[in-house]
C-alpha cells in the first residue's frame, strides 16, 4: 500500500511541476509580449511628432 501511495505522490509532483513551469513559461511570454506591444506604441507615438 505504501508503494502504490509513493507512485501516486510522485506522479502528482511531477504533474505540478510541469504545471508550474508551464505557467511560469506562459507569464513570462505575456510579459515579453507587452513589454514589445509597448515598445511600438512609443514609436508610432514618436514618429507622430
Amino acid at each position: 500500500l505504501s508503494d502504490a501511495r509513493s507512485r501516486i505522490e510522485d506522479a502528482d509532483y511531477s504533474a505540478e511541476t510541469t504545471a508550474l513551469a508551464k505557467a511560469q513559461i506562459v507569464s513570462q511570454a505575456s510579459t515579453a509580449m507587452l513589454s514589445q506591444a509597448n515598445q511600438s506604441q512609443q514609436s508610432v507615438l514618436s514618429l507622430l511628432r
